[in-house]
């Protein structure tokens, strides 16, 4: 039960909810209401399909390219040590709507490039190669299932109780209570990546 706590808590800290729903509010904040139902399902089951991929095919693309699983987790817990510092500086919405040349043809696209990014594909797959059963990653799939779920519930609340500031406008207060979770996240991220980092170079030893 303490792998999968871990695993459910860094893959928050990795898709990070809140920036989520503020970078979906600004791209779509003045649709109506049912069409951001609608577009926050499609995101979070798009993020789904991208991560659950990755959890069972990422271990065995390692193998196709001759890399070890204690490799991969060593140089995935340096990648998410360094994602965990960027965090802490306040960098994790590199990915905003108006840094993205595609927003303007697919709302969406940023918020998906967020959430489903390179630094979460690769806590995903350093998961599955840290936790894996027998048969499937179930640990990495729990923390994923569960990471899109609070993602998608974290949409839903915002259209619920953000819709009312039209036009997509930022919010300073919420800015600054996101900044002070996206840090503490950071943390999480770091020690998580140090760790994954440490049992490879161990198994690696052995």
């Amino acid at each position: 039960m303490q792998n999968e706590l871990q695993a459910i808590v860094t893959l928050l800290a990795l898709i990070n909810p809140a920036m989520c729903a503020a970078i979906f509010l600004r791209a779509e904040g003045a649709a109506p209401r049912n069409t951001l139902l609608a577009a926050a399902t499609r995101a979070a089951v798009t993020v789904l399909l991208i991560l659950v991929l990755a959890a069972l095919f990422g271990a065995k693309i390692l193998h196709a390219f001759g890399v070890s699983l204690d490799a991969f987790s060593v140089a995935g817990g340096g990648v998410l040590a360094w994602i965990g510092l960027s965090m802490m500086r306040g960098n994790a919405a590199s990915s905003s709507p108006e840094q993205s040349g595609a927003a303007s043809q697919s709302p969406l696209t940023p918020l998906i490039l967020f959430a489903a990014s390179p630094g979460t594909i690769t806590g995903v797959i350093t998961l599955a190669v840290s936790h894996s059963g027998h048969v499937l990653p179930t640990t990495a799939l729990l923390a994923v299932v569960v990471g899109v779920a609070v993602m998608w519930l974290t949409l839903m609340a915002g259209i619920f109780l953000g819709n009312r500031n039209p036009g997509g406008k930022k919010d300073e207060g919420g800015g600054f209570a996101r900044d002070t979770i996206t840090r503490f996240m950071g943390l999480i991220v770091i020690a998580m990546g140090v760790q994954f980092a440490l049992t490879g170079i161990k198994a690696f030893m052995n």
